[in-house]
């Protein structure tokens, strides 16, 4: 069994973020192909991928969602030790064991074999690729009774008479599922199907699982097969229904359309679900279609309101944190995340945006917290977070960071700045932004405090206590407390004086923690300063100066 965190082809960007291209090419190994939509599907997969591969004598990839799902911080529920004996065959792992290459029992494998023999030995593998789906339903049928979460190798969410359906695999199925929900309470008939088992692909599954009343099916595929008429998933669907219907299994053959998303970690929010449903609406919808992009090329993209939010996004608590790589950014905010999912009831997620260089580059960690799971699988987005911290004063006026606040938030920014003088060193058009959202805000000189206690340029603590301070997502003393546990628990071994640096820097931060009266009126300057030399080729205004600015997602084809 391979656990692969599904990843982009090179083509030509070298990217390393998230998709299904690399797992796509490896269709014809004969491997079985599982997905996982959510970090607790990833340790619930790992375990059925593993009982089924022995009982199945298939091998596995079972893939999830590079950086989106394997980047992620969660809270889950644990499979237990007791749980994983109770699921894995012990027969069949001594089976696995006897097969096994042994110098005591020695076997030739892979042989040289000519025309007359090779086809037949292909085919007689057949037996086995049949008997897998149901060896797998049965595995998910006892981890069902087992732990109380119950699979299907296709899962339905949505209205049981749902006469327009999307259908997919891997993370996006977290923001379809929410838009679903927003959809059907409004008295739409929408649905959604999640595809687990990719390969064998088990069409009866997947007829099973869809509504009989689907009449106009969209399927998103994320990854793109250049020169084909199609992409993957959507060629299975699209056979799976045709062959159903010219064999007399289905009364009507639905119109199904193919769409590509959320290549190498491009975004995909409920909104774009919503506009993927509405497409469905059209007279003739056009396929292969793409959303997410702006394709003025090839005129493939669906366009989409940003504004859209289901109400499970509407009732969490959102964070964003702008830090550079290496900065202890992201280390805090993992330790934040552990601190709120460990010490209350409530859920929470934690994802950080990274540039591909890491170190030295702009990081953003966006910061989940609510009452119920969370299965927003997308980035917090404009006018969303009611906190948004500057670990870094350079980057003020170059990323539009208080676009994503929303209105009465609290912003904090690391600064050497005297807090009488800061409001006039912003950007006018932060300054605006500011007022109009009526924004509380904090700076601290996070920097000074870590010289002052012997932390060199290690703001992270600082920074989270300043978070826990003044965000009332827990008590402030006790959340003090528990970074205090924290730090000793991460550094302890490393000694006395050590944890003493670090004590004193979560107290002065407190200390030094200002908050600033915001004026009602515009003092900053009007123009940032350029990105990019006004003399440097267009290709680097146009293209380069925006990708630095943080807005290369608006960027066309």
């Amino acid at each position: 069994v391979l656990h692969v965190s599904a990843r982009s082809l090179a083509a030509q960007a070298l990217s390393i973020f998230g998709d299904h291209s690399d797992v796509m090419a490896c269709r014809a190994t004969g491997f079985a192909m599982l997905c996982s939509n959510s970090v607790q599907e990833v340790m619930d997969f790992a375990l059925l991928a593993q009982a089924a591969s022995l009982e199945s004598r298939i091998p596995f990839v079972h893939f999830f969602d590079g950086f989106r799902i394997s980047h992620e911080v969660s809270k889950i529920t644990r499979v237990e030790s007791d749980q994983v004996r109770a699921l894995i065959d012990e027969e069949a792992v001594e089976a696995h064991r006897r097969r096994g290459l042994n110098p005591d029992h020695p076997v030739i494998r892979g042989t040289s074999q000519n025309p007359d023999v090779y086809f037949q030995g292909r085919e007689s593998v057949n037996a086995y690729y049949q008997k897998l789906p149901s060896i797998l339903q049965g595995l998910m049928d006892r981890f069902a009774e087992l732990t109380g979460r119950r699979y299907h190798l296709f899962d339905y969410h949505g209205d049981p008479e749902a006469q327009r359906v999307i259908c997919l695999m891997g993370s996006g199925a977290g923001a379809a599922a929410e838009m679903v929900d927003d959809l059907v309470a409004r008295g739409e008939r929408v649905g959604l199907l999640k595809v687990r088992l990719f390969r064998p692909f088990a069409a009866d599954a997947l007829l099973g699982a869809l509504p009989a009343s689907a009449r106009r099916i969209a399927v998103l595929d994320r990854t793109k097969e250049p020169g084909a008429d199609g992409e993957p998933l959507y060629k299975d669907i699209l056979g799976a229904l045709a062959q159903a219907f010219t064999r007399g299994g289905r009364s009507d053959m639905p119109l199904v359309i193919g769409g590509r998303f959320g290549l190498s970690s491009k975004e995909f929010t409920p909104a774009m679900v919503q506009a993927v449903f509405e497409h469905l609406k059209a007279e003739r919808p056009h396929t292969p279609f793409t959303i997410g992009i702006h394709d003025d090329l090839g005129g493939t993209s669906l366009e989409w309101d940003p504004a859209q939010l289901p109400a499970a996004a509407r009732e969490m608590t959102c964070a964003l944190f702008y830090g550079l790589g290496s900065d202890g950014t992201v280390s805090a905010n993992k330790n934040s995340i552990k601190i709120i999912g460990e010490q209350t009831d409530r859920y929470v997620q934690g994802y950080f945006q990274y540039d591909s260089k890491k170190a030295g580059a702009v990081t953003i960690s966006h910061l989940r917290f609510g009452p119920r799971p969370i299965h927003s699988t997308y980035l917090i987005g404009d006018h969303q977070a009611a906190f948004v911290a500057c670990h870094q004063p350079t980057f003020i006026g170059r990323y539009p960071m208080l676009d994503k606040a929303a209105p009465g938030a609290t912003f904090l920014l690391n600064t050497a700045t005297p807090p009488e003088q800061i409001w006039d060193q912003l950007p006018r058009a932060m300054q605006q932004q500011m007022i109009d959202k009526r924004i509380h805000f904090y700076v601290i000189d996070a920097y000074g405090v870590a010289d002052a206690t012997g932390m060199g340029r290690r703001i992270n603590t600082i920074m989270q206590t300043c978070f826990f301070a003044i965000s009332g997502v827990l008590e402030p003393s006790r959340a003090i407390e528990l970074i205090k546990q924290a730090v000793e628990k991460s550094y302890g071994r490393k000694g006395r004086k050590l944890l003493e640096r670090n004590f004193a820097a979560i107290d002065g931060s407190v200390e030094r923690l200002h908050r600033v009266e915001i004026p009602q009126h515009l003092s900053g300057h009007e123009q940032p300063r350029p990105i990019v030399s006004p003399q440097a080729p267009a290709f680097v205004r146009e293209v380069t100066a925006t990708i630095i600015a943080g807005r290369g997602d608006e960027l066309r084809v």
